[in-house]
């Protein structure tokens, strides 16, 4: 029975803790733009082709 006095206070010490990130998370903006990045996984970047080195040799003048 003496357990639950070391436990109870643990518990409470591990709910403050979430708490306290939780607080943070929404302090720092972590939770403005949800909708972004779930969608982004979606569509493909925009990649730049790379330039062939003989690029301008082979367009005729």
């Amino acid at each position: 029975m003496s357990i639950i006095y070391v436990l109870i206070p643990i518990a409470m010490l591990f709910v403050l803790i979430a708490i306290g990130i939780f607080f943070w998370a929404v302090k720092s903006e972590q939770f403005d733009d949800l909708d972004r990045q779930s969608v982004s996984i979606l569509f493909d970047e925009d990649e730049k082709p790379t330039p062939k080195a003989n690029d301008n040799e082979s367009t005729p003048s």
